[in-house]
């Protein structure tokens, strides 16, 4: 008998973790399901010609950003009257939080996926994705995969037909040529703030990439930004906030071998948005000043966390405050953001590409 109920007991469990898994695939296919046909929905309706361009952000929650993808997407509408334009995220964690509502009223973003198979049922004979990342990095190879992914037919269930016909064309992040990008953004970002820079130090916060993920090497833009910068006017920095030995740490040091050590410090973000980093790793209040033995403590990386570049600065003497924080995307910039419209109409005008090959930085 007690056989008999132990083996009862082993097959209800059995069937209580087939259930379960089924309920879960159920539930993960329906929202899969669900959110092809938003996007669907979306496309169908807003389809006016036969070429479309996405625009592909990491993404954020800040309505800032979210003000400035939507003066993108305008801006690109009337640069591309040709074109249907649409805007994607990356991101699973910022499509999630954007969707709960975090910071501001809920907004939905789907992933490229989602877009480049509405695109094959809307039957779009041209597609230009467009990266919106800054450099060549980690979030870049994501934007490649998801394109080699539509093109491979991953998920096998679009038309072989329609993907020979299709002509897929990829625009690149906005620094990814250190021989035209990059002079041509420190030109535009002079123009911008040579009056700041005059007698004062203007500091870009970048984001960067950690070394284990720095693909393609593509945290050497900031150091080559700098340079070009500094050809101009030798009051320009660039820093960032993930990539080893360029931390706001390095920035003050390099600044204290070229003799800046007081005066104002104006703070602006190397980010495509304003979003979480430029609110608070730059411009907010958090302080992690050791009050007692009046000192910073340093990571192992040589960073000091939880302080922003503005208390950092302050701490160490510089004109640092809430008035010399510059929060402003890069996307809010009309002659940095021409410089990735630039990027697509070379991608419009270019033969279809190996996209991922010809796309990678050297």
């Amino acid at each position: 008998m007690k056989k008999i109920k132990n083996l009862l007991i082993a097959i209800m469990a059995i069937a209580a973790t087939a259930c379960f898994t089924a309920c879960s695939d159920d539930q993960e296919e329906s929202n899969v399901v669900r959110y092809q046909n938003a996007v669907n929905n979306t496309v169908a309706s807003n389809k006016h010609n036969s070429k479309a361009i996405l625009l592909v952000a990491f993404g954020s929650t800040w309505q800032q950003a979210y003000n400035a993808f939507d003066t993108t997407v305008a801006a690109y509408k009337e640069a591309f009257p040709g074109y249907d334009v649409f805007l994607s995220f990356s991101s699973a964690i910022c499509i999630n939080r954007a969707a709960a509502g975090e910071n501001v009223a809920p907004r939905h973003f789907y992933s490229p996926n989602y877009w480049l198979k509405a695109f094959a049922n809307s039957n779009y004979d041209e597609i230009i994705i467009q990266s919106l990342q800054v450099i060549p990095g980690e979030e870049y190879t994501r934007v490649i995969n998801y394109i080699k992914d539509f093109a491979n037919n991953a998920d096998g269930d679009i038309s072989d037909t329609y993907l020979s016909n299709v002509t897929l064309k990829l625009g690149v992040p906005l620094l990814q040529d250190a021989q035209t990008d990059v002079p041509a953004v420190a030109a535009a970002l002079n123009t911008l703030y040579a009056n700041y820079a005059q007698n004062s130090i203007v500091a870009f916060m970048g984001h960067g990439n950690p070394d284990s993920y720095d693909t393609y090497k593509a945290n050497q833009r900031y150091t080559q930004l700098e340079q070009a910068l500094q050809a101009i006017n030798p009051h320009y920095y660039v820093g960032t906030v993930d990539m080893a030995h360029n931390f706001k740490t390095n920035v003050h040091q390099r600044m204290q071998q070229n003799g800046h050590n007081t005066g104002t410090v104006y703070c602006h973000p190397l980010m495509s948005i304003a979003g979480d980093h430029a609110h608070n790793d730059m411009a907010g209040d958090d302080d992690a000043w050791d009050q007692q033995k009046q000192t910073y403590h340093a990571n192992p990386q040589g960073e000091v966390e939880d302080t922003s570049w503005k208390c950092y600065f302050s701490r160490h003497g510089y004109n640092c405050n809430d008035q010399t924080q510059i929060v402003k995307g890069l996307l809010e910039l009309p002659s940095v953001r021409l410089i990735w419209m630039n990027h697509t109409r070379a991608a419009i005008i270019g033969e279809p590409l190996d996209y991922y090959h010809s796309k990678n930085p050297e």
